[in-house]
């Protein structure tokens, strides 16, 4: 801070905004720091202006032979924000606001703003002697004297414009030079040889797992090795291969190409070459995996579909020139004399003919280049182990020779081929011995491959009795994917919901215990109330409807609630709501405890624990819409619509509120002609003291009843303390989107059950949610204890 204030690159401020800021490394070992624009960002117009590509930009350098690079010195800091938006990129820390008086890292627009000025300074050099990727600056030139005379125009740009550079980082007049990710040489082009560091450190495996890491790296996938001098040498083999510096030539348009294609059925694979007369060299490789309704296609549309892609992507290149396209289907070379096409088939044709000068011919696919292109890796893999790949067979052998099942088998219905046992049913299967991690590694392909999908048993079962036999298969499979972790998260339960009902136990005394909640999203009436606390007493029914504001505080819904409450029917032993920062706030539990009352709160997430004020809302917002046709005015008659609530009878206790609370029903206008009967003394409360027990029977009675028909709809569970779990994401905010995001999250730690279909989790610090939660948002973890290591998401 004290450095950009220096230089005058921030000041101050006072303005609204406040983004976040944060650090990233720079390439020469520094940090630059960021804002978190990404909320101004989001309400930013964009920019529209061109970032260029860097294949395009490297074409330009075909000829040259010297070559320097400049990079300014912080370039965003040298283009001043508009005085007006200043206040626009203030941040925050915590020595105070500031905002930016240049053009700040984070920002939507800073590259194409950085790249719009870099390219009006330069604009007559541009493709000349000059490219530019943003504060990348390359000086290209034929010859040295040339070179010259183009740095000499060149900085006195840079110096017209007031242009800093940052000396440690330019080079000049280098013959080869890292620029993009790329060496430039003479030569051509060839990958940073930083960036094959890696491949050349690599050590020699020294266990499973890191051996499949080295093949899965060269995309092949291997389960068993033996490592002597001849595995040595190929592990040297393929890291020279590797690192082979192959160059890719950069294109001359005054000579024809060459467009390789090959389809499978899930890729296309098409390479882009040129003869500079030693051979074909390449100038650039691409693939890609066909779309779902693209795999469905008959090949000959597939082989179509990758030269019309080829011709899409490189359409730079093509337009204009001479273009022979290589394909291993024989029959597109007839494809302009075929009378009868479908109508994709047209389509594309006439986009070829319209844009491009070319001609087809057949090349073998076992000579093809793009072959490789287009055959993923996983299919590759998938192919070697149905068909007991060689490096299978080690573990083949090993199980056979431990497996007392196969020493003595004259008597078992297999037979033997290439030291491999296969069942004798009429089918290829092999009969797979006894071990452990040889049976895993099976299951884990056909289950966890990205071919395979992550299919329930069934499905994965099925595609492994394709190719292989043994006892208990099915009971091995049902471990395997149970203890899976992806699945675990990933899916979503198609069993009835956990958790037995759990009826609360009605109360003996009017008021003793209460459920309260509030009801928001009212239009504001001339008060400005929009919202309504709701109070229920779980024995007579009895509802208060107290208009509020949304935005009431914990200190005010005390009040609210002991001038409606308190002040008719005393203190409840015990109130009943949900985690509502209100009701769980210090100010609202200190003050219950300084009168004795006990705090009961739903867990996080499952409003049903407090069904009875739930209901009471669902009532109450029919109520007003009914009986309030000028929808504003809903408060003015909330009171009658209180009374008429109290007054209906309930369907659980065949009583009214009013007459379970007062011993008597109101006068209404109905009743004002009718004589009543005074009743005795006795008489009255012996009738009021049965009318609240009978009350208390009939709850017990719908309670048992309820809990009976939820039954029917959901099932028992056990879970106990230190049992680990899988939380529902339904309710929590992730970075993802609702569709694709996991199912559940975890494991967690049950610290204690608080109810017995109440679980309190041991959740990360940092969660802000409260961590009791009912079971049915929970899911039992199975752990994995397979030998094998499994791809594993943590959420």
């Amino acid at each position: 801070l004290d450095y950009l204030l220096a230089k005058g690159f921030i000041r101050p401020s006072t303005s609204p905004f406040a983004a976040p800021i944060l650090f990233t490394p720079k390439k020469d070992g520094g940090l630059r720091m960021c804002t978190d624009y990404r909320a101004l960002n989001r309400v930013t117009i964009k920019s529209r202006y061109p970032i260029p590509r860097t294949d395009e930009l490297i074409d330009n350098l075909r000829g040259a032979r010297y070559f320097s690079k400049i990079d300014l010195r912080g370039g965003y800091y040298q283009i001043r924000v508009f005085a007006d938006d200043c206040h626009k990129t203030a941040f925050r820390t915590r020595y105070g606001s500031y905002e930016y008086t240049v053009m700040p890292f984070g920002l939507t627009n800073a590259p194409s703003t950085f790249q719009l000025t870099m390219n009006g300074v330069f604009r007559d050099l541009l493709d000349k002697c000059v490219i530019i990727y943003l504060d990348d600056n390359l000086i290209y030139s034929t010859t040295r004297e040339q070179h010259l005379k183009d740095l000499e125009a060149v900085f006195q740009r840079l110096q017209q414009h007031r242009l800093i550079t940052k000396g440690s980082k330019c080079e000049f007049l280098k013959q080869e030079l890292e620029f993009l990710g790329h060496v430039i040489s003479t030569e051509g082009i060839r990958i940073d040889p930083k960036k094959l560091r890696a491949i050349q450190e690599w050590k020699p495996p020294t266990n499973l797992q890191q051996l499949q890491s080295f093949l899965g790296f060269v995309n092949y996938k291997g389960t068993f090795y033996e490592w002597g001098e001849k595995q040595q040498a190929a592990f040297e083999a393929l890291k020279k291969l590797l690192m082979s510096p192959s160059v890719l030539r950069i294109a001359d348009p005054d000579r024809p190409f060459e467009v390789i294609t090959d389809a499978s059925d899930i890729a296309i694979g098409v390479v882009l070459m040129q003869d500079f007369g030693n051979g074909l060299q390449p100038i650039a490789y691409e693939s890609r995996k066909m779309q779902s309704a693209e795999r469905n296609y008959p090949v000959h549309d597939k082989e179509m579909l990758a030269i019309v892609h080829a011709f899409k992507i490189w359409r730079c290149y093509l337009t204009g020139a001479d273009v022979t396209v290589r394909t291993d289907h024989k029959s597109l070379q007839y494809l302009r004399a075929q009378p009868n096409l479908n109508p994709r088939q047209i389509c594309w044709l006439d986009y070829l003919e319209s844009n491009f000068t070319y001609k087809i011919t057949y090349k073998k696919g076992a000579n093809n280049i793009a072959d490789a292109l287009s055959r993923p890796s996983a299919q590759l893999a998938a192919v070697l182990v149905a068909q007991s790949n060689p490096l299978l067979s080690g573990l083949f052998t090993h199980g056979y020779s431990t497996d007392p099942f196969f020493v003595n088998n004259g008597h078992l219905p297999i037979t033997t081929r290439k030291g491999v046992y296969y069942l004798r049913s009429g089918t290829d299967r092999i009969w797979v011995p006894s071990y452990r991690l040889l049976r895993e590694l099976l299951i884990q392909e056909v289950h966890d491959s990205n071919l395979s999908g992550h299919f329930v048993v069934d499905k994965t079962l099925k595609a492994l009795q394709q190719f292989y036999y043994w006892p208990d298969m099915v009971t091995d499979v049902q471990r395997y994917v149970a203890a899976c972790p992806i699945c675990q998260r990933m899916k979503s339960s198609h069993q009835r919901p956990t958790g037995l009902l759990q009826p609360l136990e009605p109360p003996q005394r009017p008021w003793q215990h209460v459920t309260m909640d509030f009801v928001t999203g009212l239009p504001a009436g001339p008060s400005g109330n929009d919202a309504v606390l709701v109070v229920v007493d779980r024995l007579t029914k009895m509802a208060h409807f107290a208009p509020c504001r949304t935005t009431i505080t914990a200190e005010e819904t005390a009040r609210l609630f002991i001038s409606t409450v308190v002040r008719l029917h005393g203190i409840p032993a015990a109130i009943i709501s949900d985690r509502n920062p209100k009701f769980t706030s210090k100010f609202w539990q200190d003050t219950w405890a300084r009168y004795g009352t006990r705090l009961q709160f739903s867990s996080a997430y499952h409003p049903q624990t407090d069904g009875q004020t739930e209901r009471t809302n669902q009532t109450m917002e029919q109520l007003i819409r009914t009986n309030c046709p000028d929808r504003k005015k809903w408060e003015d008659v909330l009171p009658m619509l209180e009374f008429s609530y109290n007054n209906a009878p309930s369907s659980t206790t065949n009583h009214s509120s009013f007459y379970l609370n007062y011993g008597m029903d109101p006068i209404v206008p109905i009743s004002i002609n009718v004589e009543s009967q005074v009743p005795r003394s006795q008489q009255f409360v012996e009738e009021l003291q049965t009318a609240r027990d009978k009350a208390v029977e009939l709850i017990r009675k719908a309670n048992a009843t309820a809990r009976r028909y939820a039954g029917l709809h959901r099932r028992d569970i056990t879970m106990t303390a230190g049992q680990l779990v899988l939380l529902d994401t339904k309710n929590l905010r992730l970075p993802l989107p609702t569709k694709l995001r996991p199912r559940f999250c975890g494991p967690f730690k049950i610290v204690k059950m608080v109810m017995p279909v109440t679980a309190q989790l041991r959740l990360p610090d940092d969660w802000r949610i409260h961590s009791k939660f009912h079971v049915s948002l929970l899911r039992p973890f199975v752990p994995d204890r397979s030998d094998i290591a499994r791809q594993r998401l943590t959420f």
